[in-house]
Parts: structure tokens; C-alpha cells; sequence
């Protein structure tokens, strides 16, 4: 089986459904966040370059009709309508690495409608979560202001996959490494890593621990010196370093207890053991939220390994993300249900300064002061350019980074800016939101009180005991 077959079976009822209704035609969908989670005040796209490698090899294969068979309790030649189907559309896109506002598309898909139908899922899913894990370290390196900061999130992180997806996409908003090996050879990264509790542990002594982890690995050395008394261990990891001259670029790590605290102490007797350049680098449950506390409380922490909540995202796991119909056959479409309703249309955002965001019609004209901020990644279902590398991404994240206001960077309570509609989209949502409540749903209850008017309606039948 392939990537097809993941996807949400209603995809698969749906798709079968458009082509037993021969509509084929190109339908266009938009993925965008509704509400940003509580506490952030921007959002980093991400997601965009795997969901274009899965849309590029996107292909329903015999063992794919098998599998949407056996799912439905059906033969697989009901299925066959749906075998050899490839994606052939077209994605205009947000790069990753941009910043971006609730409610504006991330991305836009235009296909025949049962192949747009059929990647929402996997497209959602890549989208949704790498931006959410974007946006969250992206949040550590504002709060670390200007410390360096490395991932230690693989072991805690809901899959490999989506370990190696935090390395890179940390790397992407600025981290200095990453303890993620195979993320490290496949993106280019720095690996970097220390030694375990246990490791100390299975020596007699710390002592012991430490000069037989420096016989295997010369250079600098990181040495975890909270196994069991703290400031004992720094002492004991200060003679080793002075020792074997390991001074410079050397470090010790703390894991728990209060970081501050003891970040300070732990430079006291480093400094007096003659140590200065000696770093400390923390560890042990922290988020945006703890390194900022450290980091404005003074503590002289040279580096912050952030892990488990920042791989996870564990504040804000989820995004309000949604991929709608705006277009079927050039028809605009829009949902009304209430706090869901979506705008209609093929769409575009320009970006204007400030971040004072307008989102209009596709083919409408810019702003005078506004650039177009979507794409056309992929026509035909072939990419339109090469795979962007890791340090163009960067490059585009920190030179919107610097044009973000001051207080959505806030690391608590930021203020969110929030994207304006266009006229000419205001003027397309009045107009198909008027079409549905006078051609849909008017005749609708015209008639459900023809009904009711034929059988009597509940007020015209005598209550039992009535007078």
C-alpha cells in the first residue's frame, strides 16, 4: 500500500461519490486556522514541503483499492473507479518559514474535485502539525534572546517522524542543535548530546564516571553533574576539566532542581576553580515559559536544551485548522453554520506593513502597500521549482521575524494582529451568503410549511385534556 491510503474513509466515500456523479470538474480547497491557540501571537508555516512530496507521488494503486475495499466491506472492483488515480492539480502555497495570521489560507488546492477530496487528510495532517511545532519553538528562540537553544525532544516527541520534523523545523526558527542523529545527517544539522543519569550511575563514583567518558571523547566535554548532589558534582566535574585541561568550550549540564539557583551557584564555583569559560548549559522540562523566566531573572545559563514540551507542543498540541471548499466548477462556495462559516473563493493574501494583513479575491490587485504572500508551488502535480533548502527557509523566517510587531513576539499575553477581508471578498461573501439563504435554504422552509400546512401543523391538533 502507499500514502493513499492514508486518509479518513469519508475521503474514500466522498471521492467514489464525485465519480459515480461524474463531477470531475476543478474544485479549489483552502487550509487555514481559524483561531490561533491560546497565548501566541503568530504562527510559523511549515508542512508545505512534505505535504508537496506525498501530492507529487501521490498514486492509487491495486493494494490501495484492496485496502478501501476490505475498509468499506465491499468487492474491490466497486472500487476500481478510483485505481491509477494521481494528483494533477495545483498548490499555491504560504513558504514555510513565513509568518501567518488566524484565518489567513496557508495553502490552496485546485484539482478535479475527487482528487482534492482525497489528499485533505495527509495534507491537513503535515500542515497542521508542523506548523503548530514551528510555531512553538519559534516562540523558545524569541524567549531565549539570543542564548542558544538545541532540541532534546526525539525521545518524548508522538513518533520518529515527528522527531525528526521538531529537528528540522527548530533548526528552521533558529536553534543551534539537535540530539536527533538521523535528523542531524539528513538536514544538515548539529548533533549534539551529552551523557544520561544512568551513565554516571553505573560507575562507582562521579569521578570515575566522568574521566572514563573523557578517555573516550576528546575535545570539550559536557558532564551531568545533577545525579545526585549538584553542587558536589560541579566540583567534582570542575577538577576533572581543570585536570585534563578541558577547559575551554567544556560545559556542565544541569537536569533539575531550581535552575536559577543553582545556575548561579554552579558559576561561582566554576569561576573560582578557574573556569570562566566553562559553560552551562539546562535542561529538564523546559518551554518558552521557563526559559523566559531564567533568562529575565539573570541566570548565567549559557545554552538551553528545551525537549518533551516543546516536541509536543504540550501547551497548545492542536491546531483550529480546517480545509474547505472555497470554488466547484468556478461556482464560489461558502459554509454558514455558526462560528464555522468560511469565506467563498479562491483567495490571496497581501502583506502590508505591520502585519496589518488584507485577504482578498486571488486575482484581485494588491494593495499599494501589500505584497502577495502565496505562491503557485506546483502546477500539474509537478513542483514549479526546486525544493527550497533549510537555510532559505531560514532566511525567510527571520526577515519576517524582524517586521513582526513587538508585542505578538510577547512571550505571555501577546496581541495577535488579524488580517482584514478585502472589499471584493466582503462584497463575494455578502453576495454568495445571499444566494444560499434565498436559493437554498428560502425554498427549504417554504417547503417545510407547505408540509406542515398539508398535514396540519402541531398547533391545529387538540392536546389531550384541553379545553
Amino acid at each position: 500500500m502507499s500514502d493513499a491510503t492514508v486518509t479518513d474513509l469519508y475521503e474514500v466515500t466522498m471521492a467514489m461519490s464525485y465519480l459515480r456523479e461524474r463531477m470531475t470538474r476543478p474544485a479549489t480547497f483552502s487550509l487555514f486556522v481559524r483561531d490561533l491557540p491560546p497565548e501566541r501571537g503568530f504562527l510559523v508555516a511549515a508542512g508545505l514541503e512534505s505535504s508537496l512530496d506525498f501530492l507529487s507521488g501521490f498514486r492509487v494503486g491495486a493494494e490501495d483499492v484492496d485496502a478501501f475495499a476490505s475498509a468499506l466491506h465491499r468487492q474491490p472492483r466497486d472500487l476500481a473507479p478510483l485505481l491509477g488515480m494521481e494528483f494533477t492539480g495545483t498548490v499555491r502555497a504560504v513558504p514555510e518559514g513565513r509568518i501567518v495570521l488566524a484565518g489567513e489560507p496557508l495553502l490552496e488546492v485546485t484539482a478535479p474535485l475527487p482528487q482534492a477530496q482525497l489528499v485533505e487528510t495527509y495534507v491537513l495532517n503535515q500542515v497542521s502539525h508542523q506548523t503548530v511545532i514551528a510555531s512553538k519553538a519559534a516562540r523558545c528562540v524569541l524567549a531565549a534572546a539570543g542564548h542558544p537553544v538545541v532540541d532534546f525532544s526525539l525521545r518524548r516527541t508522538h513518533g520518529p517522524e515527528a522527531g525528526c520534523h521538531a529537528a528540522r523545523l527548530s533548526a528552521m526558527v533558529g536553534f543551534a542543535g539537535t540530539s536527533n542523529v538521523a535528523a542531524a545527517t539528513a538536514d544538515g544539522l548539529t548533533a549534539v548530546g551529552t551523557m544520561a543519569h544512568s551513565y554516571i550511575e553505573a560507575f562507582t563514583t562521579e569521578e570515575e564516571a566522568f574521566r572514563a567518558f573523557a578517555r573516550s571523547h576528546p575535545g570539550p566535554l559536557t558532564l551531568l553533574v545533577d545525579t545526585y548532589d549538584t553542587e558536589e558534582g560541579v566540583r567534582v566535574a570542575a577538577r576533572v576539566l581543570r585536570d585534563l585541561e578541558r577547559g575551554p568550550g567544556s560545559a556542565v549540564r544541569l537536569d533539575s532542581g531550581d535552575l536559577e539557583v543553582l545556575a548561579r551557584r554552579t558559576r561561582s564555583l566554576l569561576d573560582a576553580a578557574g573556569l570562566p569559560d566553562a559553560r552551562i548549559i539546562a535542561s529538564g522540562g523546559l518551554d518558552e515559559y521557563a526559559v523566559d523566566d531564567l533568562v529575565r531573572s539573570g541566570a548565567p545559563i549559557d545554552v538551553y536544551a528545551v525537549g518533551t514540551r516543546v516536541g509536543v507542543s504540550a501547551d497548545a498540541p492542536f491546531l483550529d485548522s480546517a480545509y474547505k471548499m472555497v470554488e466547484y466548477d468556478g461556482r464560489p462556495v461558502m459554509k454558514l453554520s455558526s462560528a464555522k462559516m468560511t469565506a467563498p473563493g479562491p483567495k490571496q493574501v497581501f502583506r502590508r506593513p505591520g502585519y496589518a494583513d488584507v485577504i482578498g479575491v486571488r486575482d484581485e490587485p494588491p494593495p499599494t502597500d501589500g505584497v502577495p504572500v502565496l505562491e503557485t508551488v506546483m502546477r500539474d502535480g509537478t513542483r514549479t521549482a526546486e525544493r527550497p533548502t533549510l537555510e532559505e527557509s531560514r532566511t525567510r523566517f527571520a526577515e519576517d521575524m524582524t517586521r513582526l510587531p513587538l508585542a505578538a513576539r510577547r512571550v505571555r499575553a501577546p496581541l495577535a494582529p488579524r488580517a482584514a477581508l478585502s472589499g471584493r471578498l466582503t462584497t463575494l461573501t455578502d453576495r454568495v451568503r445571499r444566494h444560499i439563504e434565498d436559493d437554498v435554504l428560502a425554498p427549504s422552509a417554504d417547503s417545510r410549511r407547505h408540509e406542515r400546512g398539508a398535514t396540519g401543523s402541531p398547533r391545529s391538533v387538540p392536546r389531550r385534556g384541553g379545553q
